[in-house]
């Protein structure tokens, strides 16, 4: 759609190098858990997939209504593992009590902060549910912090965050940073899904320190005109806005989000052009366990098939 009558085409974006694991500059012990991660679990070709279920922490039980049976973590623990994803993505009590049997099998990332949706996003912010020692306890091969780029509360969160690396640092643990635009001042400046939001949100991950950054795919919305500065005319495509995200995040992983629900061909059509837009992975929950366990082991065959074509 048109920004307005200010709008032009964006530069183009230059092309983007997925960053390759042999060279970062990381510790030894955050190498080894990632290439557990990256080459040990999944199709071991330096791609990611992972299973998020820490949804009903996020959202609540409604998440689950589409496909009740999904309401079991052991749903989600069991397709992990028979669909061979790269890990599971969680919170402290669905890994202590639903873990054992997959430990070992299946790698963890435990998300260490959350909030509920009951409050507004207007003044958005995840207090710590966790440590990086529990992690450590749980055998866990990353970390995963929400981080709510633009909230009004965004000081307190990069402090936050800012403990959080240092203990990331202290144990060679990885950290996976869930970077999402919220808040009121978001809201006024075209959006959560805006790329002026998005790009911003990807370069304040980089610069926190993630090794591995969770993003959208930015898109074009009602509220394009009201972005500062230059973005309120810029025109791009699916692809290019993916391409400039990824660009943002710099030498930090990308992992583009399934977001809510999609029909196959859309999913598919979103994996497709994250990764040839230089993500490293994705990162699927309700696209893949709100389905029936049969259709969605099939999906998670599918999207698979995608991740096989760009392996390094």
């Amino acid at each position: 759609m048109s920004a307005g009558p200010a709008a032009s085409e964006a530069p183009a974006t230059p092309a983007v190098t997925r960053p390759i694991l042999d060279q970062l500059d990381i510790s030894l012990g955050k190498r080894v858990r990632l290439h557990r991660l990256l080459y040990e679990r999944g199709l071991k070709n330096g791609t990611l997939l992972l299973l998020p279920i820490d949804q009903g922490f996020e959202h609540g039980p409604i998440d689950f209504f589409p496909n009740p049976p999904s309401q079991d973590p052991e749903f989600q623990w069991r397709l992990a593992l028979e669909g061979n994803y790269n890990g599971v993505a969680c919170h402290y009590g669905l890994a202590r009590k639903y873990m054992a049997k997959y430990a070992g099998k299946v790698p963890l990332i435990l998300k260490i902060n959350g909030k509920t949706t009951i409050p507004s996003d207007a003044e958005a912010f995840s207090s710590l549910t966790g440590s990086v020692e529990d992690a450590v306890a749980l055998g866990a091969d990353a970390v995963g912090y929400t981080l709510y780029v633009g909230s009004p509360r965004q000081d307190e969160d990069l402090q936050q965050l800012a403990m959080v690396r240092e203990d990331c640092d202290k144990y060679s643990m990885p950290l996976i940073v869930w970077s999402y635009p919220r808040g009121s001042a978001i809201e006024q400046k075209g959006g959560r899904d805006s790329l002026y939001a998005v790009e911003y949100a990807a370069r304040v991950a980089l610069e926190m320190g993630a090794d591995i950054v969770k993003l959208n795919i930015p898109k074009h919305g009602e509220k394009d005109a009201e972005q500062p500065g230059e973005y309120a005319g810029i025109e791009f495509d699916y692809g290019e806005g993916a391409r400039r995200v990824v660009r943002s995040a710099g030498r930090c992983m990308v992992l583009f989000s399934g977001g809510s629900k999609l029909g196959d061909e859309d999913l598919l059509h979103k994996a497709r052009t994250a990764m040839e837009a230089g993500a490293t992975g994705l990162i699927f929950g309700r696209n893949m366990w709100q389905r029936p366990y049969d259709e969605a082991l099939a999906a998670t065959t599918r999207v698979m098939d995608v991740l096989r074509e760009f392996g390094a």
